[in-house]
């Protein structure tokens, strides 16, 4: 069996050990992979079946990183506490403090107090809401009322699964100008006009690709319908039919909701006709609605702050306000913050009635 070795030592009487170094390395290697197929695989996964069986349509994630804490829950713990259910006669803040905040004037001052410190530790502002009219003051009264608008009218996407709901740490984790906020890019190609300006350079809206860098724009400010081109040839295209530009645009948000969730196509597509709007996941109906969810609050509350930030909190493009998309409130992860139920002790923010319900 070695004879071939015997011959080639002889031949090759100055490296006598590149055959042995060879044979040691196939030898070791089929050792290693014998040993794996026997034990197992060594970084266990788990898998969330989004579709059939045999489709491959499943998210996988190591089991590793789904027992590994997550730092930022343990921070919103740390600034979380239970709510006072209210005394008969307790006193109000407003009755109590004469610059109380008028939007949460009619808690309690216990209640008031309580939410007060922890929109402060949210956002990383310690006078937020101190009674001075600051900018921050005014940015604050139109976040209040967004994030229970979010938790009421936009229950179906917030607690799609199980309560939820949102608070200012969902976006801010301690920090005054949340991560994953962004501006209009403009022409990001100075030597092309119309369509091919808005791609073949890499932005951090394009997620560091060639993709258009305007879908955020178009489909969660304007919002244009998000469509790609059909199965037919582009010179059967009809007026109003999906262009191949269109398509590209398209890839450019699913690649962009990809990366903010942290997770692949098939969350919400069919892996056999992601063309086929009948054979979508359950996920899709949910990432429709924050699609929807989005469009909203960018523009009947986010772009209007133009008004009231500074220069230097506006867009070095188009001198807009910073604007939100899945990336804000996912960052990274399909469920914000694990599924963390953030809403529960605070349901002072769970209403737009202004009437808390306390258990």
């Amino acid at each position: 069996m070695f004879d071939w070795l015997t011959r080639w030592s002889k031949d090759n009487p100055k490296d006598i050990y590149g055959p042995g170094i060879l044979i040691g390395v196939v030898g070791g290697a089929v050792v290693v992979a014998t040993t794996l197929v026997m034990l197992g695989q060594p970084f266990a996964t788990d898998s969330m079946q989004t579709g059939p069986r045999g489709t491959g349509m499943s998210i996988p994630e190591f089991k590793a990183d789904l027992a590994k804490p997550y730092p930022d829950i343990a921070r919103f713990a740390a600034t979380t506490s239970a709510p006072v259910v209210p005394a008969a006669g307790a006193q109000r803040a407003g009755d109590a403090y004469p610059d109380a905040e008028p939007l949460l004037a009619d808690l309690t001052v216990e209640n008031y107090d309580r939410l007060i410190a922890a929109m402060q530790a949210w956002t990383g502002i310690p006078d937020l809401l101190a009674g001075e009219e600051t900018y921050q003051t005014l940015v604050a009264r139109r976040m209040i009322v967004m994030t229970r608008e979010i938790n009421e009218t936009w229950s179906g996407h917030v607690n799609a699964q199980a309560e939820v709901g949102v608070t200012c740490y969902t976006c801010h984790r301690g920090e005054p100008v949340p991560s994953g906020t962004w501006f209009k890019t403009g022409a990001v190609n100075e030597a092309a006009a119309g369509w091919a300006a808005n791609q073949n350079r890499v932005t951090p809206v394009s997620q560091f690709t060639s993709l258009p860098s305007d879908a955020l724009e178009k489909y969660l400010l304007d919002g244009e319908t998000i469509k790609v081109h059909d199965l037919e040839s582009r010179v059967a295209n009809q007026p109003g039919d999906p262009l191949i530009q269109h398509a590209e645009r398209t890839y450019s948000l699913m690649n962009y909701i990809s990366n903010s969730l942290g997770v692949n196509c098939l969350l919400c597509h069919s892996s056999r006709a992601f063309y086929d709007p009948g054979q979508v996941t359950p996920q899709w109906s949910t990432a429709t609605l924050g699609i929807q969810m989005v469009q909203e609050l960018n523009n009947t509350y986010l772009v209007p702050l133009a008004e009231l930030l500074p220069p230097e909190r506006l867009g070095p493009v188009a001198g807009d306000a910073p604007k939100v998309a899945c990336m804000t409130c996912h960052k990274g992860q399909q469920k914000p913050l694990q599924g963390t139920n953030v809403i529960g002790d605070w349901p002072e923010l769970a209403t737009t009635s202004g009437t808390p319900v306390y258990n």
